[in-house]
């Protein structure tokens, strides 16, 4: 079973959950929004890494580890400031499990990749099934931009996308999810 990153939801506007998020660490690299990410961090967690080692070494040994696959995984967009619409290359991000610190997760052996803490924050989603196709995405965050507006919240940063399942799973099966930070 995937980990998923815990929340607690904080309210709601209309079809939109808020949800209270807890600190995390993410390994990112950008992306082309062709998933091309993907594989870069999946290799890291699979064992394209350093691990830092706690214990001194005498010899110079390079180890890796392997980082458990989490969910959801995060695909920022680039979103015009005048409409909620998706327009071009982003960043994909891989959740590191929980318990986790940025000192204590692996180095990168790809310097494409880089590993971001992300503070605690309060969200606004709206989850939906398919395979989160370019347009499918767009009218979800459409729909969760007019329902902050209709409830009068400040959004924060740029909308991203959440994919949780793997990629054999069937579109009718798949949970994926639209959100921003919201201010309140």
């Amino acid at each position: 079973m995937t980990e998923t990153i815990p929340y607690e939801v904080t309210g709601k506007a209309g079809e939109a959950d808020f949800r209270l998020y807890p600190p995390v660490v993410l390994a990112t690299v950008e992306d082309d929004g062709e998933d091309t990410g993907f594989r870069l961090l999946f290799a890291y967690i699979t064992g394209s890494n350093r691990a830092r080692n706690t214990i001194p070494m005498t010899s110079p040994v390079i180890t890796s580890e392997q980082i458990p696959m989490t969910s959801p995984v995060i695909t920022s967009q680039e979103i015009p400031m005048t409409a909620p619409v998706i327009s071009g290359p982003g960043t994909m991000s891989f959740v590191m499990p929980a318990g986790r610190t940025r000192d204590d997760i692996p180095e990168p052996t790809d310097e494409r990749i880089r590993i971001e803490e992300v503070q605690a924050r309060e969200v606004a989603v709206i989850r939906f099934s398919g395979h989160a196709h370019e347009d499918d995405v767009e009218a979800v965050v459409a729909r969760l931009f007019e329902e902050l507006r209709k409830a009068g919240v400040a959004t924060r940063g740029t909308p991203f996308l959440m994919r949780y399942n793997a990629p054999y799973t069937p579109g009718f099966l798949r949970r994926n999810e639209v959100g921003v930070e919201i201010q309140r």
